[in-house]
């Protein structure tokens, strides 16, 4: 029923920054938390941040701590990473995905969007 989709990916050169959306269709939107996801080729998708449905209470995964902030307008159906400092190993498809409680469980995850590719050059 949530449909997100996300925006903002691209290449990167390391040390630089990226902003990366989600835009969520109906009302319903702030009654989720939000999380966003990273996929590495090869790798399983991992946990990178999330927020609380009215933004009070943020999780990160301790290898964004200090680099990433994830933010939220509901009043815009919106959610956002800031990526700074980015690394070669940020480079991946990130997800944004909706859940009933803030969490860093993937499959805890209802709705997901269709990914964003980061790639972030040496």
């Amino acid at each position: 029923q949530v449909q997100l989709v996300e925006s903002g990916g691209g290449l990167v050169q390391a040390g630089g920054s990226l902003k990366l959306s989600c835009a969520a269709s109906g009302r319903t939107f702030s009654r989720y938390a939000m999380g966003w996801f990273r996929q590495a080729p090869g790798k399983e998708r991992e946990f990178v941040a999330a927020i609380s449905a009215r933004g009070g209470t943020t999780y990160y995964v301790d290898s964004v701590k200090g680099r990433c902030t994830i933010s939220r307008d509901n009043a815009k159906n919106t959610v956002e990473v800031q990526m700074n400092s980015l690394k070669p190993e940020d480079t991946a498809v990130y997800y944004c995905a909706a859940s009933i409680i803030i969490t860093r469980r993937r499959d805890d995850y209802n709705y997901w969007g269709q990914g964003t590719q980061v790639t972030v050059s040496s």
